[in-house]
């Protein structure tokens, strides 16, 4: 089963390459029609990225790109449009195939079979990736605990006792979910690349959090969001409206 999310602001457009979809290929489930910048950016912070976009590039309130650079879509986009100059900037929105209106059985049906192969390929890089990413866990396993300097102490502080990090200035400040704060001369990058992603993440330049310290999570000015702790931070947690789709993801465990 493939899902499908339709971009189109004329409905009957919507409802022809949805019949036609479904024509080619009986398994392919649409989860939603939408008609406008708008409406996409909120449908996507509330629902799982589809496996494939067919998307116009002119909807009811802008240009499609709007979507695509403001938020981290990884799905791969098969472009339907009646205007061919905006061919390379497709290309640079996770196209697949770029299909001149009016759009026809055979077009879609050379366009899905591009995707398939496609989605073969990454597969395979994805698996070889992962594989990767374990044989690399294996030799190099994710921090259980930081050691911190208290005078002439050395102290193990637990990670998942660790409420955030936070970049003061030039120093990263650590404060645990019982209010011990320490100060640590590593990099925050080397710091989150010492943590399991699964349960950190990096919220913005000056912010590492834990999930299990997080209360909630607001929708802000611009599309962005704020991340409320257990504790207390020394600034107000922002997430940029780039990264709010993946800290969402991440946050359910996606």
């Amino acid at each position: 089963m493939t899902t499908v999310l339709i971009l189109e602001d004329e409905s009957k457009a919507a409802r022809e390459l949805a019949k036609m979809l479904l024509h080619i290929d009986e398994s392919i489930q649409i989860v939603a029609t939408l008609d406008s910048v708008e409406q996409t950016m909120k449908w996507m912070a509330h629902n799982p990225p589809p496996q494939l976009i067919f998307s116009d590039i002119q909807l009811a309130d802008g240009l499609c790109f709007e979507i695509y650079t403001q938020l981290d879509i990884q799905s791969p986009v098969i472009f339907c449009t009646a205007f061919d100059e905006y061919l390379m900037k497709a290309f640079e929105a996770n196209a697949v195939s770029y299909l001149l209106k009016p759009i026809t059985r055979e077009k879609v049906e050379k366009a899905l079979d591009k995707f398939h192969n496609l989605k073969t390929v990454f597969t395979q890089q994805q698996e070889k990736k992962r594989l990767a990413g374990v044989l690399h866990q294996l030799k190099y396993p994710y921090k259980s605990a930081l050691l911190v300097h208290q005078q002439e102490k050395i102290v193990p502080v637990q990670v998942r006792d660790i409420a955030f990090f936070y970049l003061d200035k030039t120093m990263v400040r650590m404060l645990t979910t019982d209010g011990q704060q320490y100060y640590l001369s590593a990099a925050l990058e080397e710091i989150e690349n010492m943590l399991d992603p699964s349960i950190f993440f990096r919220a913005n330049r000056q912010f590492l959090v834990n999930k299990s310290a997080i209360v909630n999570a607001e929708r802000y000015f611009a599309r962005k969001l704020i991340i409320k702790l257990s504790v207390r931070t020394p600034e107000i947690i922002v997430v940029s409206k780039a990264r709010a789709s993946g800290f969402l993801q991440w946050l359910e465990g996606v």
